[in-house]
């Protein structure tokens, strides 16, 4: 028997390092496929600044013209500015912040401190609740980085303590760059999930094609059933390395948790087909 998953699809990501624009038009499409999936969320958009990551300075006007469904909407948020901008949009349920435990990448992704992070994650927090929406923050090099920043499983339980203690409610690790172990895997979600009921962890894990299964073992079979994932594993942070890894192929969550959500064949292959527009 499958317990209960929540799997995340994330476009966003898949998209976001692309050079080439994807026309607004094509991403719209390839959305509104996705929505008739019955995924718990989509991971639709960024409200960051354009020159960072031009790929998604289109994301308002996808908000404005994808079809409504039951399926629930994240957007990636960096700054005050881009809180401010998103939750103004009613369709979106989710708004996720990066918070790097490298000081390398927390410059690198958002051009802040990891000081200057944490005081926007409490005005995530602040705005969330004005305006009725959800955090979800993603301990960005959640599983190491490629910078030699220092990185141990107890740094990690330490800024979970902290974000726990301005009240996230959903924290994500993230394996940004494709290296998480399958014995730190096991650690933290064996140590947080049991220490913090009442909080709701998740797994972002890039990943080489050959090392998914055992990853979604760790996780899975010590208590997380929230997975992030993309069709194809196209993806990576284009603010991370030079070379990217792709997301978790969402193909092989869907297989690997029969039963947890159903797709028809035919849906499928046309996600797929859409999928080699998008990303080719």
């Amino acid at each position: 028997m499958v317990q209960k998953v929540k799997l995340i699809e994330c476009p966003r990501d898949a998209m976001q390092g692309i050079h080439k624009f994807i026309p607004t038009e094509l991403k719209v499409k390839y959305l509104n496929l996705l929505l008739q999936v019955g995924f718990d969320t989509i991971d639709i958009g960024s409200f960051v600044s354009p020159k960072a990551i031009p790929q998604l300075a289109d994301t308002k006007q996808v908000l404005e013209r994808i079809n409504p469904s039951a399926t629930k909407l994240l957007a990636i948020v960096a700054n005050s500015r881009g809180i401010d901008e998103a939750v103004k949009h009613t369709n979106i349920t989710y708004l996720g912040f990066p918070f790097s435990i490298s000081q390398t990448f927390q410059n690198r992704n958002t051009n802040a401190s990891m000081e200057q992070a944490l005081e926007q994650v409490k005005y995530l927090g602040t705005q969330c609740e004005l305006y009725q929406k959800t955090p979800v923050v993603y301990i960005s090099m959640g599983f190491g980085n490629p910078y030699g920043d220092e990185w141990s499983v107890d740094i990690v339980c330490r800024w979970v303590e902290k974000l726990i203690e301005l009240k996230m409610p959903i924290i994500s690790l993230a394996d940004t760059i494709g290296i998480a172990q399958v014995k730190h895997i096991e650690y933290l979600y064996s140590t947080l999930i049991p220490a913090f009921p009442e909080t709701e962890f998740g797994a972002h894990l890039h990943t080489p094609k050959n090392t998914w299964r055992e990853k979604v073992d760790a996780a899975y079979n010590h208590g997380c059933t929230r997975f992030d994932g993309a069709f194809k594993g196209y993806g990576g942070c284009p603010m991370a390395s030079d070379a990217l890894t792709g997301n978790m192929p969402m193909e092989f969550l869907l297989d690997y948790f029969k039963g947890s959500l159903t797709i028809s064949p035919e849906l499928l292959a046309d996600i797929m087909s859409v999928a080699d527009d998008v990303f080719l």
